[in-house]
């Protein structure tokens, strides 16, 4: 036996999100088909988003105008600038509630081995951005692609007005010693604070 045509199609494009893969893909393929109201209300909500979300024309965080709620919020330091590789970075660091500046999202992370490369990412306008902000973070992953970025970012921004930072390494809240792997560990080590009395 053989899927239809048309639930074959809707598989194999939830086959190509990240995330899913093709038992995944089958599973939700198949619920959707199932469940008539639940894949209407997912249809409308794909269609939505495809016509209002985009990108926001100062930062490439995701908008629904031509500004991110970042971007269009007065009281956020546009002076300092955490540069992130995705969109999702911006939540995760906006769940800290500790940042109050503003984001560029690069929209990636360089990957030679993917093609992705310099200009791949939105580097152009982070250096623009930069020559007028009094610090950048580069606050890209700690994967090594994430870190060959960082690394390339500051050769690039190396000698402009910005200050230049990297978030600090450190350990989980709540964890044990026993369980952190040797990168974090060592470098949670070399970067230690004096202990504050």
């Amino acid at each position: 036996m053989r899927y239809p045509d048309r639930l074959l199609a809707l598989i194999r494009a939830l086959a190509r999100l990240p995330g899913v893969g093709p038992k995944s893909a089958q599973k939700l393929g198949l619920h959707l088909a199932q469940n008539k109201a639940e894949a209407a209300e997912l249809a409308q909500a794909l269609e939505e988003v495809r016509r209002h979300v985009g990108v926001c024309e100062r930062c490439g965080n995701l908008a629904e105008g031509p500004l991110c709620p970042v971007c269009a919020d007065p009281a956020r330091d546009a002076g300092v600038i955490a540069v992130v590789e995705t969109a999702a970075d911006v939540l995760a660091i906006e769940k800290s509630g500790e940042y109050t500046g503003v984001y560029h999202v690069l929209g990636g992370a360089l990957n030679p081995l993917e093609g992705v490369g310099p200009e791949q990412l939105r580097v152009e306008s982070l250096l623009e951005r930069a020559r007028s902000a009094r610090e950048v973070i580069l606050a890209t992953s700690m994967t090594v692609e994430g870190e060959a970025t960082a690394a390339y970012l500051s050769e690039r921004l190396a000698g402009g007005p910005a200050k230049l930072s990297r978030p600090a390494y450190g350990l989980p809240v709540g964890g044990t010693l026993e369980y952190v792997d040797e990168v974090t560990l060592a470098r949670a080590l070399a970067h230690r604070q004096p202990v504050s009395e």
